[in-house]
């Protein structure tokens, strides 16, 4: 396969088993069957694509495919470098076992809702929104994946399920205008909709005619909706319901893939596409001369504000899932400071600070990811995930007692897990910033990690056996999922050296405005 032919196959390979997963809905087995092996096809694909593109000895780094031929930025563009990769790898990482753990955990009449087709189509937003070239296919991207997450989240069809969805889906709706008459404006000042395209305009506004000072403006209504779909305080009011009233299984893959879709959007809207772009700012607390100046202290406040409010409701969370619902809040801006950071300070200071949030993005998928799922598992055995109605689980099943103490410990940061290295990561990028209040929130948080960790691992897991769970009978392959991602939590700290070599390639293509506007190659419009 051609290498700039490897950009579309992430895509088709869900899109292809989708349709299939539609056309068999009528044998359960074969649909069951090739559902999985559409998302094993989907984390094949993804490992050979990060290979191929970034981590091989003569891997070009990023490449892009131009649909139909059609050059940029006429045509539709989707582009593979190692930012798009390296979230590319995190969503198979967690697809792949919330799909494993869907086929033990749902009933057959639930599965017959179109659950797998479903599961599918939200696997092709994310894709897309991760590769497209452009801020139109975004839009189109973001509104698959949101299709699919409506019905996910009223899956059940209950009172509470109803309830969540409408609040999500107001929101999203409110969320997609605003994003569509943000991009409406940017193509009306920039003349383009190609992300190199317009980066290279920003880069000789003099020579393209661009007025710089509305693109801020406009991009900040974008950060506002890329901020929504990552859960940051204020816009984290979907978070709890809908975690809590979609299936386990894919409420993992909603917490480990589709927040980070957020933080990539952010991450290449404003260090790709902005940072170009030269905007004298002197606000009180805000100044600088690149849109990056306007984005560190909302973001940073923003992200701060997350940790804080996550933290809260976690210790308040009355079922497993609960709790990891506004954990996954908290751990967003753990993710998001990093990325703040990164846009107050400058290089090599900023590559090193949006590794240390990829990093932490690496982890929360994982972690959050085995936790959900260990949820699921419980939920299953016992019939119930509320922390007042479990107890003695550490006794009865110790092997899933143990995977949830490695995630609850890599949430917390102990080495020499996954998340050691992640936390350690955002802590030096505060130093290295001379942040003291931002340290501050970060030590605060982890304390609030550790108080709703031991909080849910004692009513939970220790203590005496409640009937709920000296009833309980346990699925073994449920529980073989969750071991083996808590081994993979305990792999990646092991393996910390590649992780991080991969994170910092990520980096780089995140600031390098002009490696990506060479790999997409865009022409006409502006003179060079």
């Amino acid at each position: 396969m051609a290498a700039d032919a490897l950009a579309v196959a992430p895509l088709l390979v869900p899109l292809l088993a989708a349709t299939a997963a539609l056309l068999t809905r009528r044998w359960p087995v074969i649909r069951t069957s090739v559902s999985v092996a559409g998302v094993v096809a989907y984390a094949g694909v993804v490992a050979l694509v990060a290979w191929r593109v970034v981590v091989a000895p003569d891997a070009p780094g990023a490449v892009a495919y131009q649909v139909g031929d059609w050059p940029a930025p006429f045509g539709i563009t989707l582009v593979v470098d190692a930012l798009s990769a390296f979230v590319l790898v995190l969503t198979a990482a967690v697809a792949l076992p919330a799909m494993l753990s869907s086929v033990r955990y749902l009933l057959p009449e639930d599965e017959d809702v179109y659950y797998h087709p479903l599961y599918h189509f939200l696997l092709v937003g994310i894709t897309g929104a991760l590769l497209t070239g452009d801020l139109f296919n975004l839009f189109v991207w973001f509104e698959v994946l949101l299709m699919a997450t409506y019905v996910l989240v009223s899956f059940y069809g209950g009172v509470a399920h109803t309830r969540a969805t409408l609040w999500f889906l107001v929101l999203n709706i409110v969320a997609s205008a605003v994003m569509l008459v943000a991009i409406g404006g940017l193509y009306a000042t920039t003349g383009t909709l190609n992300m190199a395209d317009m980066a290279r305009r920003l880069a000789r506004p003099a020579a393209s005619g661009v007025a710089v000072g509305p693109v801020v403006g406009l991009s900040a209504l974008l950060f506002a909706v890329f901020a929504l779909k990552a859960g940051l305080v204020p816009f984290q009011f979907w978070v709890p319901s809908a975690y809590t009233a979609a299936p386990l299984p894919a409420t993992a893959l909603l917490a480990g893939a589709v927040k980070k879709v957020g933080v990539y959007a952010i991450l290449r809207l404003y260090f790709t596409v902005l940072s170009p772009a030269s905007v004298p700012v002197s606000l009180p607390g805000v100044a600088g001369d690149s849109p990056l100046a306007f984005l560190g202290p909302v973001l940073l406040l923003m992200a701060a504000a997350s940790v804080v409010f996550g933290g809260l409701g976690a210790i308040r969370g009355r079922s497993v899932e609960e709790v990891l619902a506004y954990s996954s809040i908290g751990q967003v801006g753990f993710i998001a400071i990093p990325v703040a950071i990164a846009a107050l300070v400058p290089s090599p200071a900023r590559e090193l600070a949006v590794a240390a949030g990829l990093v932490y993005a690496l982890n929360h998928t994982l972690a959050k990811g085995m936790l959900f799922l260990a949820a699921a598992t419980v939920r299953s055995a016992a019939g119930t995930s509320r922390l007042s109605e479990l107890g003695g689980l550490a006794g009865r099943f110790p092997a899933l007692s143990s995977a949830f103490m490695v995630g609850a410990l890599a949430l917390i940061g102990i080495p020499p897990l996954s998340g050691f290295f992640g936390k350690f990561l955002v802590f030096d990028a505060a130093v290295r910033a001379d942040r003291s209040l931002t340290l501050a929130v970060l030590v605060g948080g982890s304390l609030l990690t550790i108080a709703y960790t031991t909080r849910a691992w004692l009513r939970g897991f220790w203590g005496e056996r409640t009937a709920a769970v000296e009833t309980a009978v346990r699925d073994p392959a449920q529980v073989a999922v969750v071991v083996a991602m808590a081994l993979a939590v305990a792999a990646v700290g092991v393996g910390f050296e590649v992780v991080f070599a991969f994170a910092e390639a990520a980096a780089e293509a995140a600031t390098d405005t002009d490696a990506y506007v060479e790999v997409v190659a865009p022409t006409g419009g502006v003179e060079e």
